[in-house]
């Protein structure tokens, strides 16, 4: 019979792993809850995720402008095209 010496060894750094796994999500548990502690006290009444926001049309960033001009210029371009085959 063949003695098993690696499974323990196996076993034994699946432990450490499972043991490193919880020290590390143990740290960032106590890091959320000292960011929660330190954060301002909302405002009652008012939903954090809407405060800021102003009814209708929100106004454009600047990739969203940029792919307006770029849009404009390709139609632009294709009426161009339209109107000279037309004559």
């Amino acid at each position: 019979m063949a003695t098993r010496g690696r499974p323990t060894q196996q076993k034994r750094q699946k432990e450490r792993a499972r043991q490193e796994q919880r020290k590390l999500k143990e740290a960032r548990r106590q890091e959320a809850k000292e960011r929660r502690s330190a954060a301002p006290a909302a405002v009652p009444g008012v939903d954090p995720d809407l405060e800021g926001i102003v009814a209708g049309p929100q106004p454009l960033t600047d990739w969203q402008q940029e792919g307006l001009a770029e849009f404009a210029e390709a139609e632009e371009e294709t009426e161009e095209g339209t109107a000279d085959s037309n004559r």
